[in-house]
Parts: C-alpha cells; sequence; structure tokens
C-alpha cells in the first residue's frame, strides 16, 4: 500500500504488512538482537546510558547555534500539507505512530537524500550536511493531544538527536526513555539512544516540533563492522525504498495541487 491508496490498514494488518517486508536481517535478527547490541555496546566510543551528554557529540553546537534558521524554515516548508503522516510513509510505524498525529517532513533517510525538500531548508540542510555519519533527519511534527505508545529502535548502532524547534508552554509534552523523563526546550539539543524503551506525549493545546537526527554510534572493531553490515542491508532493503516511494509520491501529489 503506498501513502496514496487511500485509508490506513487497521494496526494488526498493517503490522502483518510491514514484518512481511521487513529485510531478513530485521525480522529473523531481531532475535538476536540483545546479542549484537551488546557487542555493539562494548566497541562503543561513547555512553551507553539512555540519555547522553551533548557535550560528547561537537556537532550539536552548530543545531543550536543555528536553531532560529532553522525553526524559520520548518514553519516555512514542513508544515501543512507537506508533510505527510509518517505512518503513510513508513510502513513500520504504523503501528504506533497515530494516523496525522505524528507527522514528517525529510531531508534525509538511510542516507538518501530528499533533494526537493532538502532545496526548501537550506540553512537546516547545510548544518545538517556537517554532522559526521548521518543517516537520518527530518522534521517530527506531533499535533496535539497526541501519545507515541512504547517502542524501541531497531539497532544500538544508531543514536538520535533531537533540535527542539516549536515546544508548546500549555500543558506537559514529554518523552520517558527507560526510566528517564526528559523535555524539550526549543533552540536546545537532547541526545538518545533510542534501543531504551520510550514513548512520547504531548499533553497541549497546540503541535510540537523538532529537528530529529540520526547518526552512526562513534564505534571500534568489531561493533563498527556489525552496525555498518546491519545498516547497509536495512538501507538496500525494499522496506526502507517503499518509504523513499511515498515522500517522492507524496510531494509529487502536493505539487499537483499547487499547480
Amino acid at each position: 500500500m503506498t501513502m496514496l491508496s487511500g485509508a490506513p490498514l487497521p494496526d494488526a494488518a498493517a503490522e502483518r504488512q510491514a514484518q512481511g517486508k521487513r529485510p531478513l536481517i530485521i525480522r529473523y535478527g531481531k532475535h538476536l538482537r540483545g546479542f549484537f547490541d551488546r557487542l555493539i555496546a562494548a566497541s562503543s566510543l561513547v555512553s551507553n546510558d539512555p540519555v547522553l551528554d551533548v557535550r560528547d557529540f561537537a556537532w550539536t553546537e552548530q543545531l543550536r547555534a543555528n536553531w532560529r534558521a532553522i525553526r524559520a524554515e520548518a514553519i516555512h516548508a514542513a508544515l501543512g500539507r507537506h508533510s505527510p503522516s509518517l505512518a503513510s510513509v513508513s510502513p513500520d510505524h504504523r503501528a504506533i505512530a497515530p494516523v496525522n498525529m505524528w507527522r514528517s517532513f525529510f531531508l534525509w533517510g538511510y542516507g538518501y537524500c530528499v533533494e526537493e525538500n532538502v532545496e526548501r531548508c537550506p540553512v537546516t540542510a547545510a548544518t545538517v550536511a556537517k554532522i559526521p555519519g548521518l543517516n537520518s533527519a527530518f522534521f517530527s511534527i506531533l499535533a496535539p493531544g497526541t501519545h507515541i505508545p512504547a517502542h524501541r529502535g531497531v539497532t544500538k548502532g544508531l543514536i538520535t538527536c533531537h533540535l527542539g524547534l516549536i515546544v508548546p508552554r500549555d500543558g506537559d509534552v514529554r518523552m520517558r526513555v527507560d526510566d528517564r523523563i526528559v523535555r524539550w526546550a526549543e533552540g536546545e539539543t537532547l541526545v538518545f539512544d533510542d534501543t531504551y524503551d520510550h514513548e512520547v506525549w504531548n499533553d497541549t493545546q497546540h503541535t510540537r516540533v523538532v529537528l530529529l537526527i540520526q547518526v552512526r554510534r562513534p564505534l571500534r572493531n568489531p561493533g563498527r563492522w556489525i552496525a555498518d553490515t546491519f545498516l547497509n542491508v536495512i538501507r538496500r532493503s525494499a522496506f526502507v525504498q517503499e518509504a523513499r516511494d511515498n515522500v517522492i509520491a507524496w510531494n509529487a501529489a502536493v505539487k499537483q495541487l499547487d499547480v
């Protein structure tokens, strides 16, 4: 099912379809994920804590320095119909992403550049392009009242960073990572390991927007070899390619509406 084919699948059916399109390394390797994640953790050059120290990631300084320009681009380019529901773009998110409540505006996804979106956000693109080990970058947009249930990332080989852009103050907007509760602040970065169980709430009347970035974890071997092999297989898989095609199809449909 593509993002333009109508209503989303019911959760159970969506999950079965997503499972069928996952690469074998995910579908069957997930049973060994704990083993591989321990090998990666033992090779890590940074902390394996759930929430990491931003000072260990020098590139976050440029995000903070440019946050106002990045926010302006997010408001201009990403809010509104230019950002599809993440459930429509990514099959793997249909079980946890409420339709039209969690939207995304991709600049990069698993190393693939969405050129049309990058052109609309030159400051963001230039800043993000300098990040070492970049895997993905997109504006993550949560509607009022959204709850993203507990879930985990697929590999400890990636580290996630959020740059707060629009953080409502009329309620509580927060994320639990393992046993820690963290909150965003506009212009500040939050770095965490998404292989820990985590969930998100936007208990406000307004939209929350962050720039979400995933980078390859700094590693020594053998962890680097394991993580790179895993990520390269995912990048070439039909699973990632479908999400990429969905973003392109969405942009094409929006462009037709703008004619």
